[in-house]
């Protein structure tokens, strides 16, 4: 298995901040625990939202 390494995203990406309640990060830290390799929150939220624009 390949690590990934820490550091700059690649050039094609943008930052961005977003304020969830806690119940939304309890949520979303619950969905963590389930996926094998233990992704880290921002991750996950992109996992989510990929999953969610290829169902449209």
């Amino acid at each position: 298995m390949t690590e990934k390494k820490m550091g700059r995203p690649r050039t094609d990406t943008e930052a961005v901040t977003v304020r969830l309640p806690r119940e939304t990060i309890r949520a979303l830290d619950e969905l963590r625990k389930l996926e094998e390799d233990l992704p880290t929150r921002p991750e996950m939220i992109r996992r989510i939202l990929d999953a969610h624009l290829k169902q449209n």
